[in-house]
């Protein structure tokens, strides 16, 4: 297997550091896609060269004038005209701005909004369309939003939230623009023509398909993002806007060479190779997932050759026909290379496909057919393909079959907001269930969403939550529940534990291999952290937000917490519901509130009538303030409690303190 020392971790290296960035960057773009496709579109139909007045002259004969065509795609009217413009200069890059602005501020709308005011005054300061540019005040203002919050974080006296943070994003993303204005937008229309003079030279002297010396091995080692999305997505699309189409879209794009080489495995290669080629092919081709050929190159690395030599074929055809795709081809399907190819390029674009993939077949036929070694290790390859990736990689199992894909579940994470209250409830009422089941070798933790990675094989969240956690978890499979006490997903899961891992998995018996305890914390006397004066059960409260206010000032009251602690608990509801299910909600700070925490300690309130709680009856209402992992085992019997109806049937029926602290301290740890 392949480890990671702590050196490495520690200090990672070049190469890591360049797919990071490039990882950043293809993660401004690619969710903005859609746009980018949409705008090519437009553009295909609507521009003076467009599909419909080429068709109008050239098969109707028509050349009189075009109304709306004219009108929308802002024939003679320059960047302001039309829709076509517009879209190329303010949609895309604000876009992107926006998107890079959420990601720094942990997918927060906030850092977005000023991301985007950021990326504004970019564009208004240059003459180019500003995705560089975009891709720096973006990112900028949503990381300096986010650390200008922290200076007065649980500093705002209650009731002045809105006003201090509405104020505070005005006038910091107003302050950007300018810095936009004068700076970055200049800088980066500089840059711009610059790099653009350095394409025309390489095209102008016939040296562009050179271009694939570095392209290629840069996709096999995933360092593609960091040129593709930094730089020939930027460049070809301020050239697609002034000529219609770009050649740069084409430079990694081009499916022709993943498809030469795994044809060339189906005819002469060997073992497993040869066995998968074709899906892998089908997949790469149509489905336009080019990192399914990446172990083939990388089991026998001469084979770059081929895809050197197929890329530089494809960009050659391209140069000599003068085609290019009006916009982006993502993912690198030929269905969307064709769909984003001008009805001038077509055949051209056809051609270039065609011809890589003839040349990269030729190549790697030969060098398949002289290769006397023995069959190569595929599987030993994928695995240098996710090191090299430094994650686990979607592709794998359509690669190697479906025992990688439906391979033994063996960690589980439960993730929430702040990591100390659902999550850890969650969790326990999905380990008794695993461990009832016989899966002892199962371990199921529970995490705040920020501190996951993508080592679980499987991550439980809040439907609310998914979307966050699949973008820390990528390769994990992800399940969501709306109900943390009893959800039938818990079923769910064990359902397919037992599919995955068999009636009696054992703990894989890797001695390297890092796990985490399976085993709840000590579990300490439930007086120890719930007072006795912290038990209310009569609760005043109406409404949600009265309620957790009544649970917060009796933690503040016990000494557990601070006054701006109740302001963190609201601010997490905001987030996420903290309704458990059965009657039952757990209202606590987010995590960056640890620091108004004094002591760990509970508050417990009971009321006569069920209290609206986002659509959920609640009438226990548990209030949470964590120091450390100390009160996880009590939420563990707590989570038992509310899942058994007789245990609730006791709290319902207390009449004293005494009676809440006797019902939770008989339940064992679940």
């Amino acid at each position: 297997m392949t480890t990671t020392t702590h050196a490495e971790r520690s200090a990672p290296s070049a190469r890591v550091r360049v797919q990071r960035f490039g990882t950043f960057l293809s993660n401004m773009v690619l969710p903005n896609i859609g746009a980018f496709i949409a705008w090519g579109l437009i553009t295909a139909l609507f521009i003076e060269t467009g599909w419909i007045t080429t068709i109008g002259k050239d098969i109707f004969g028509y050349n009189g004038g075009y109304g709306f065509v004219e009108e929308l795609g802002g024939w003679g009217k320059g960047a302001d005209g039309g829709i076509v413009g517009p879209m190329i200069t303010y949609l895309l890059p604000l876009l992107i701005g926006y998107t890079g602005g959420r990601m720094t501020y942990d997918d927060n709308i906030r850092g977005g909004v000023v991301g985007a005011i950021a990326t504004m005054g970019a564009i208004a300061g240059a003459s180019v369309p500003m995705f560089l540019g975009a891709m720096v005040m973006g990112p900028l203002g949503g990381y300096t939003m986010k650390r200008l919050d922290a200076l007065w974080a649980h500093k705002i006296r209650p009731g002045f939230e809105m006003l201090v943070n509405n104020f505070s994003a005005g006038i910091w993303g107003g302050i950007l623009a300018v810095l936009g204005f004068l700076v970055a937008g200049p800088f980066v229309e500089q840059f711009s023509k610059g790099a653009s003079n350095v394409i025309d030279t390489l095209v102008n002297n016939n040296l562009l398909p050179f271009t694939s010396i570095f392209i290629e091995p840069a996709k096999v080692l995933f360092l593609n993002n960091a040129v593709n999305q930094g730089i020939l997505t930027p460049l070809g699309t301020s050239e697609a806007l002034e000529q219609g189409k770009s050649v740069l879209f084409l430079l990694e794009a081009n499916p022709g060479p993943g498809l030469g080489l795994l044809l060339a495995f189906t005819f002469f290669g060997k073992g497993v190779a040869k066995a998968s080629a074709p899906g892998a092919a089908l997949i790469q081709f149509v489905g336009g997932i080019h990192e399914i050929y990446f172990p083939y190159v990388l089991m026998k690395p001469i084979l770059i050759v081929a895809m050197i030599g197929g890329g530089m074929t494809g960009i050659t055809v391209n140069v000599v026909f003068d085609s290019g795709l009006r916009s982006p081809a993502s993912p690198g399907s030929i269905i969307a290379v064709w769909a984003a190819s001008p009805g001038s390029s077509f055949v051209g674009v056809t051609l270039s496909v065609i011809a890589s993939a003839a040349v990269t077949f030729l190549i790697a036929s030969f060098l398949l057919k002289i290769d006397k070694s023995e069959e190569g290790d595929l599987a030993e390859a994928a695995a240098r393909m996710e090191a090299t990736k430094g994650k686990k990689s979607s592709v794998t199992g359509a690669l190697l079959g479906s025992a990688t894909t439906a391979g033994p579940i063996r960690s589980i994470v439960f993730a929430c907001d702040a990591g100390m209250g659902s999550s850890a409830m969650g969790a326990s009422v999905l380990r008794k269930k695993i461990q009832d089941a016989g899966h002892s070798g199962v371990t199921v933790v529970n995490k705040a969403i920020s501190n996951l990675n993508d080592d679980p094989d499987l991550v439980v969240t809040h439907q609310d939550l998914t979307d966050r956690a699949r973008s820390k978890s990528p390769s994990a499979v992800h399940v969501s529940v709306d109900n943390f006490m009893n959800s039938p997903q818990y079923d769910e899961i064990v359902a397919m534990i037992d599919r995955t891992n068999g009636a009696a998995a054992a703990p894989a018996a890797d001695p390297l291999a890092k796990t985490e305890p399976a085993a709840e914390p000590a579990v300490e006397p439930a007086h120890d952290v719930l007072d006795p004066e912290s038990i209310v059960l009569g609760g005043t409260a109406r409404s949600r937000d009265d309620a957790i206010s009544e649970a917060g000032r009796l933690l503040v009251a016990a000494g557990a917490a601070d006054e701006s602690y109740v302001a963190a608990m609201h601010e997490r509801e905001t987030s996420v519901s903290t309704a458990m299910g059965n009657g039952l909600a757990i209202p606590h700070g987010t995590n960056d509130a640890k620091a108004a925490v004094r002591r760990t300690g509970l508050s417990f309130v009971r009321y006569d009538e069920p209290l609206d709680w986002n659509g959920k009856p609640v009438r226990f209402v548990i209030g949470i303030a964590g120091a450390g992992n100390d009160h996880l085992a009590l939420l563990g019997r707590i989570a038992k409690v509310f899942a058994d109806n007789e245990q609730v049937a006791r709290l319902e029926a207390a009449s004293t303190p005494a009676d809440v602290l006797d019902v939770l301290g008989q339940v064992q740890p679940a």
